[in-house]
């Protein structure tokens, strides 16, 4: 983004793309010991769109209602910075190198321990959960307490590099 922007920022940005095959392999294994594999219910790479697409492709796909928590988004300061400049927002930035995972509650725990001690889920935590209404929306709770409907993007937010 900096680099398309033609933004003179002294940043050290590097590429966060990974291959996801051993995370999941590991969540796998951890929801099998558990006897409890039905409870990873979607496993979903948020590179078209974002995390706001994905999860409204989910939403819309299932008729339930997503609610995040703007505060427990993990997004660095130095993509903030730049989306800022940019004037993108960073839930509609591709994710490659990332998942987004829908679990049962009891999974949640045991998922993030599984998650976190692989190298590309160091970072794994919880940004919401999902509610039966209303439904086919994505809902944020933002910083400020509110609440805002989070849609599906239109159009290309960015163009993609490959």
């Amino acid at each position: 983004m900096i680099a398309r922007g033609e933004l003179d920022l002294e940043t050290e940005l590097e590429s966060d793309s990974a291959p996801l095959n051993s995370l999941v392999a590991d969540m796998l294994e951890t929801a099998l010991s558990l006897g409890r594999v039905e409870g990873i219910h979607c496993l979903r790479d948020p590179t078209r769109g974002g995390v706001a697409t994905t999860l409204n492709e989910i939403a819309l796909g299932s008729e339930v209602c997503v609610e995040i928590r703007e505060q427990l988004i993990p997004v660095r300061e130095e993509v903030k910075g730049a989306c800022e400049i940019l004037g993108l927002d960073p839930l509609y930035v591709a994710n490659e190198g990332k998942l987004v995972a829908i679990v049962s509650a009891e999974l949640a725990e045991p998922l993030l321990e599984t998650m976190r001690a692989n190298p590309f889920g160091r970072e794994a935590c919880v940004i919401g959960e999902v509610r039966a209404e209303p439904r086919g929306i994505v809902a944020m709770v933002t910083g400020f307490g509110g609440t805002r409907i989070v849609d599906m993007l239109a159009g290309e937010q960015l163009p993609r590099i490959c």
